[in-house]
């Protein structure tokens, strides 16, 4: 049996705020509440320190409905969009799972000097990563050494500028996964991002 279907993500079809909510709540929250659970703990025993589940709420929303949800994992309970941090979402077209340094987070451009010096971590990542500078667009491209440093570049130098890596699946791709096949890609993805959210962390 799968563990995502059409059903979630056809949720994001759903017109009107509360209509979507509702979907939400009864298709994907309780996903993410439990992918939540496991992934923090196996990300908090690779760190070596605590990992917190953040599940998005859109508490924020009263007339558009959100157009993707997520669940999001930082070091800090409070709060993840200061910190680089790993998510599992979903669009209407495509499942994610990423590392992300969003415009919130005020080391961004020390971050984006750091990675330039280490642009290995990102380019040799295998070839189904892909790369992306703003979280709030489903759109990404193929990581290569070109499109690795003009991201890097806005990330240092632009306002708004973002940092996304990470796999996605399509949605036949992801209906067609059962619950451990699913467990061992996000696995998967984590374990190939952890070196670089390591570097993105340091404090060296």
């Amino acid at each position: 049996m799968s563990y995502w279907t059409k059903k979630d993500f056809n949720v994001f079809k759903k017109e009107g705020l509360e209509a979507r909510m509702e979907g939400l709540e009864t298709h994907i929250r309780p996903k993410f509440h439990e992918l939540g659970a496991h992934f923090s703990d196996e990300l908090a025993a690779k760190l070596g320190h605590e990992m917190f589940p953040h599940v998005a709420k859109h508490a924020r929303r009263t007339v558009n409905p959100p157009k993707d949800s997520w669940v999001a994992f930082a070091p800090y309970k409070r709060g993840y969009k200061a910190l680089p941090h790993f998510q599992i979402g979903l669009w209407e077209s495509h499942l994610f799972v990423i590392l992300a340094v969003i415009y919130e987070a005020p080391t961004k451009s020390a971050i984006a000097d750091r990675l330039g010096k280490k642009t290995s971590l990102i380019t040799s990542l295998p070839s189904d990563f892909l790369i992306a500078g703003d979280h709030m667009k489903p759109d990404a491209e193929p990581i290569t050494k070109p499109t690795t440093s003009h991201y890097l570049t806005r990330l240092r130098t632009i306002k708004k500028g973002e940092l996304v890596i990470g796999r996605h699946l399509n949605v036949d791709e992801a209906a067609a996964l059962s619950k451990k096949e699913f467990y061992q890609f996000v696995d998967e993805t984590f374990e190939e991002l952890l070196p670089l959210y390591r570097e993105m962390t340091s404090l060296n």
